[in-house]
């Protein structure tokens, strides 16, 4: 156990029996999503450095304040890459806020989300004990998933302090066409290379065009580029990181950006093409003043849930309500993690 840790666990132990509650920040670039209490914060971005590191065993294990570009660097000297593509919205983030948070880019739908790459992690519960669950290798993850459980988490249950990932050979080339058609078409398009055995690993439809991106060895992104048509994309990278990042021009608007995952190929009429649609049907980001609970209502009604993620006002309601189900298993979860509430309790409260 390092210094730093113990550090934690003592800074930890001294909040459950002072019954006063920590807000967990890491590097903050993440501080957007929500409401963070000045006060009582626990600090966790100094807790760094890359633990272990198996190439050929596609697995990495760092502590969670890790910044992203760290690991992304030492992944590229290896060919490697982290699969689910994660948004930094800062040069200060750290793969503790990324899995808490359940980040992930462009090409989730067709790799895997940041939870899929979890294998395992420690943290400090609210008792101030740490825990080990999951394991460094696919054959070591076995019983309850706890650690994906904390993918998402938003530091509710517990403070990260080392996590274990799976990692991806980069590819070998990438290729970005661009087909000009409306919603709708875009939707269809996308439906019609799911069912195809092409390398699909991005597709984003804004502005009247569909964004098609395939990854993997030359002759078969070759032969996708053909099949699918289109106009080749020149400086495709910087396309996929404006969409990641939310740098491109879609994303300065000032208004409250929503964010609403539904079913694959899932039409939002009330939307109209006030949208852009990632994972390649996936997910509408959209920018809106309307009430929030309608925003949620639309999103519920195609069986999808709609999460404010970034709001211009003080206020912010970011999450739906859970299903009386849902509610009570995330009220046992705490329970059992973190029963004085200690952890994030204001963020706790509004998931509710």
């Amino acid at each position: 156990m390092s210094d730093i840790s113990q550090d934690l666990q003592q800074q930890v132990s001294q909040a459950v029996t002072s019954q006063s509650p920590l807000s967990i920040l890491g590097s903050g670039s993440k501080q957007f999503l929500f409401k963070h209490d000045e006060q009582n914060q626990l600090h966790v971005n100094a807790h760094t450095g890359v633990i272990n590191y198996e190439p050929t065993e596609l697995v990495l294990t760092a502590r969670a304040g890790t910044t992203l570009s760290e690991i992304e660097a030492l992944l590229q000297q290896h060919q490697q890459m982290l699969g689910f593509e994660p948004p930094r919205f800062s040069d200060s983030a750290t793969l503790g806020g990324t899995i808490a948070c359940n980040l992930s880019g462009p090409r989730r739908p067709f790799a895997g989300a940041a939870r899929d790459f979890t294998l395992g992690c420690h943290i400090l519960n609210g008792h101030s004990d740490i825990l080990h669950f999951g394991g460094e290798v696919m054959k070591n993850v076995a019983g309850y998933d706890v650690s994906r459980l904390m993918a998402g988490a938003f530091g509710t249950l517990g403070v990260l302090l080392d996590i274990s990932i799976r990692v991806l050979p980069l590819p070998e080339t990438e290729m970005t066409v661009s087909l000009e058609c409306n919603r709708q078409e875009a939707i269809q398009t996308c439906i019609a290379l799911r069912q195809k055995a092409i390398p699909v690993s991005a597709a984003c439809h804004v502005d009247q065009q569909l964004f098609v991106r395939f990854s993997g060895n030359a002759m078969a992104v070759k032969q996708a580029v053909q099949q699918t048509g289109g106009d080749i994309l020149q400086k495709a990278a910087s396309f996929w990181h404006s969409i990641r990042e939310q740098q491109h021009d879609f994303f300065l608007s000032q208004k409250p950006l929503w964010r609403i995952s539904v079913p694959p190929a899932s039409s939002i009429p009330e939307l109209k093409d006030h949208s852009l649609l990632d994972w390649g049907g996936g997910l509408y980001w959209f920018f809106t003043n309307k009430p929030a609970e309608q925003v949620k209502a639309i999103a519920c009604k195609t069986g999808g849930h709609a999460t404010l993620f970034r709001n211009s006002n003080d206020e912010k309601h970011p999450f739906a309500a859970l299903d009386p189900l849902m509610l009570k298993l995330q009220k046992r979860l705490k329970q059992a993690f973190d029963p004085a509430c200690i952890f994030n309790p204001d963020l706790f409260n509004k998931s509710l």
